[in-house]
């Protein structure tokens, strides 16, 4: 679409305001493209006001633009905001679509093969039909839906302790507003989800880092770094972590909650990955938790698709007040017509089916993926994940990991460097490879064959 687009905008620019454009069937002929890539890329032209169109007429150029005489001197904002910045680099270059020819080994969605693209499409219809689909949702969000969300988490959860809300980022953000001040110490795993780090920092707040290994969070530093820091809230991901993959074990999971209730500390707990469990989770920390020191979030987002932006968060006493209020205040409530698709996706037959058509493919895709590596580039470190995305690849000692993913992209594969997933400096060098992107093995394999030209291989 995006070629097409460039080659009539540079033909419109030639013509003369009000000449008519070919017609859709002149251009599917000429371009060789299909009727709905014509009509996508009159539409983006339609929206740079480049194009008008008129139904029953056909496309035309529209009148040229005056230029601006000057460009405004917006230098005064500087002083305005102040130092606070916003940093979205980490964020923007895993939602940044990888270039025409360039296999992703980067990235936090299934590939659009892997997602339940008719059944959404089907809820959708379903959901638009509906004669309350536009009006204002109940507080708190769609009550079937709560009550799916609470059957889901399991443990003592109710419906009334569930929220819904506007997708994981958006759950992370409202919470971490509610539990925290601006300029508050907030612990996280070390490495951890990137996007975390760049909510907690947009919102002012501290990251601090508790390090990890293959069975997670470490509870003997996560008591010192709450002692130390006089940190009241900690974030992590027990299941399928982001981005090594590692599961929390049995015997910390209690260790995590007793060092956080000795430290009077709330857990948020970013279940994003447990319908992508390749071996089958274990429940979430809510589950265990008797006095509502947890507050979980669940996002179905990962495993279905990336605009169903629809999560819950689970939370009991004061605080669920507080983080209801934080996102009446913030957003009113999340768009009704996704609820209500979410609603008739996870209550179809087909939902069951989708996700053990994912766990089919997602072992099959990991392997693939270990087995590229371990045949082209044997020096690279790396562990076998029971679940979510990820793959996380330790660099031999002394490379530069940021400078290895541009090479790599030159080389036609994206990989995301692992230094942006550290809250501090990096431990050592590392790579976050995702086998859940690419279009299947074969791609894998390639990707895989192109980063080992990036190290001479």
């Amino acid at each position: 679409m995006a070629a097409l687009a460039d080659a009539l905008r540079s033909e419109v620019r030639r013509m003369a305001p009000g000449e008519r454009l070919p017609s859709s069937r002149a251009l599917v002929e000429r371009h060789r493209v299909s009727p709905v890539t014509v009509s996508r890329a009159l539409g983006l032209l339609s929206a740079e006001g480049l194009v008008v169109t008129r139904p029953g007429s056909g496309a035309f150029a529209a009148e040229r633009r005056r230029p601006a005489a000057e460009p405004g001197d917006f230098g005064w904002q500087a002083v305005t905001l102040g130092d606070r910045a916003v940093d979205p680099s980490g964020v923007s270059w895993l939602l940044t679509p990888p270039p025409d020819g360039v296999v992703p080994l980067s990235g936090g969605y299934l590939h659009p093969a892997l997602q339940p693209v008719r059944a959404l499409a089907t809820a959708a219809a379903r959901a638009a039909r509906r004669p309350d689909a536009w009006a204002m949702p109940p507080p708190g969000g769609l009550p079937e839906l709560r009550a799916w969300f609470a059957r889901t988490v399991g443990g003592a959860v109710t419906p009334a302790d569930v929220l819904i809300t506007s997708g994981g980022q958006q759950s992370l953000t409202t919470v971490l507003r509610a539990l925290l001040p601006p300029g508050a110490p907030l612990l996280v795993e070390s490495p951890t989800y990137l996007g975390a780090l760049s909510v907690a920092r947009a919102s002012g707040l501290h990251p601090v880092p508790v390090p990890i290994d293959a069975d997670g969070i470490r509870p003997d530093l996560l008591a010192e770094a709450f002692a130390l820091s006089g940190a009241r809230v900690l974030y992590c991901q027990p299941a399928f972590h982001n981005p090594t993959g590692a599961v929390l074990s049995a015997e910390r999971r209690a260790r995590v909650l007793d060092v956080a209730r000795a430290a009077g500390a709330f857990v948020v707990e970013d279940d994003y990955a447990r319908h992508l469990g390749i071996s089958a989770p274990p429940p979430p920390l809510i589950a265990g938790d008797e006095d509502g020191r947890v507050v979980h979030i669940a996002s179905l987002t990962k495993a279905t698709a990336p605009s169903l932006r629809i999560a819950a968060v689970a939370a009991r006493g004061p605080v669920a007040a507080r983080i209801r209020a934080t996102q009446l205040v913030e957003e009113f409530f999340p768009a009704r017509p996704l609820q209500e698709t979410l609603l008739e996706l996870v209550s179809s037959p087909g939902w069951p089916r989708h996700l053990r058509a994912v766990r089919a493919a997602l072992p099959a895709r990991r392997d693939a993926l270990l087995g590229a590596l371990a045949r082209d580039l044997p020096d690279l470190r790396v562990d076998r994940p029971a679940g979510g995305l990820h793959l996380w690849a330790r660099l031999p000692d002394g490379t530069d990991d940021t400078a290895v993913a541009e090479a790599a992209l030159r080389a036609g594969v994206l990989v995301s460097a692992g230094r942006p997933f550290f809250p501090a400096e990096a431990p050592a060098p590392y790579l976050r490879l995702s086998y859940g992107t690419a279009a299947g093995e074969t791609e894998l394999a390639e990707g895989v064959r192109r980063l080992a030209t990036v190290f001479g291989v």
